[in-house]
């Protein structure tokens, strides 16, 4: 495609507003985007690699422009190493040929076992050397994002100064308990398209038990 500045982002969970906004962020400054859902082991009850591609595939149709971004798999299993994860993770981004990678929060993290933004910060300490071992895929740091119902948007700490009460924090953990106990998601959450094929999925679950 000619791109010479690539972010990838790379997904364990179903792609949400938070990570369509974080995508649409790294269109904004680079050339394209690659999405690279992990299609590897993943934690019991996470979702299927193919439900999750179908729905990006539906997401991109809908809300990208087409000629800026890619679905692709990454054949990988999550360790949830956390900030050394994360620097694994851009290595291997790098040899796809990504010059930026999206590093949220907590990248690769599990429950609140690394400290936030861990992930971010441990690309400044790491070595620098000249010459071919260097890490060129650099981290594209992105500040805890959410929908606020004020700006009326999705917004990130940096951007929006509104409240903690007029914020929506938008995680796949919570879209997963919505799905699994079959109970309403907010429309600033996900998309109408990607709850379809969601749910279409927690039914046929539910339909085998």
């Amino acid at each position: 495609r000619g791109w010479a500045n690539v972010a990838a982002l790379q997904l364990r969970n179903p792609m949400h507003r938070s990570h369509e906004y974080l995508a649409k962020i790294a269109i904004e400054v680079c050339d394209g985007v690659i999405i690279h859902s992990l299609i590897g082991n993943l934690k019991p009850g996470d979702i299927p690699a193919a439900t999750r591609i179908e729905a990006i595939k539906l997401l991109i149709e809908h809300y990208f422009v087409k000629d800026n971004i890619l679905n692709a798999g990454y054949p990988l299993d999550m360790r949830y190493a956390g900030p050394r994860e994360g620097l694994l993770h851009a290595t291997f981004r790098q040899n796809y040929g990504c010059s930026r990678m999206i590093i949220g929060r907590d990248h690769a993290g599990v429950g609140d076992f690394y400290g936030m933004f861990e992930a971010q910060t441990i690309f400044d300490k790491i070595p620098k050397p000249a010459g071919g071992k260097a890490l060129l895929c650099t981290p594209l740091k992105i500040d805890w994002t959410f929908w606020c119902y004020q700006c009326g948007s999705m917004a990130s700490a940096r951007t929006c100064r509104h409240e903690a009460g007029d914020r929506l924090l938008v995680s796949g953990t919570q879209l997963r308990k919505w799905l699994e106990a079959n109970d309403p998601v907010p429309p600033e959450f996900s998309r109408p398209e990607v709850l379809a094929i969601l749910r279409e999925y927690y039914a046929s679950i539910a339909a085998k038990s």
